[in-house]
């Protein structure tokens, strides 16, 4: 393979890797605790909405409440970070992407 046809390669491959995370930057990740916490984030890591039961609202669980958005949001997180890394093992064949 010569220069200009690696060239061309890898800009294929630059292309590709933006459409798809662009894509995942507009995809909803939904991730409920303990059925009273409902957060969703975006694939750009915008946290899109945080819905929280009514009958969750309580003085007493306030402490829990705050524990499950935290842990929602941060397992939205990974699934976006996993989601990310696949995308870039399937467009180059390795973990972290082209470096662009």
């Amino acid at each position: 393979m010569n220069m200009q046809q690696m060239v061309a390669q890898a800009q294929k491959m630059q292309r590709e890797l933006r459409k798809a995370q662009a894509e995942l930057a507009q995809k909803e990740f939904v991730v409920t605790k303990g059925g009273a916490v409902t957060v969703t984030v975006l694939g750009s890591r915008e946290i899109k909405s945080i819905k929280i039961e009514a009958d969750a609202f309580d003085a007493d669980n306030k402490e829990m409440i705050e524990d499950m958005i935290a842990l929602a949001i941060n397992e939205a997180m990974e699934k976006i970070e996993a989601e990310s890394e696949e995308i870039n093992e399937r467009i180059t064949g390795q973990s972290g992407g082209l470096g662009f």
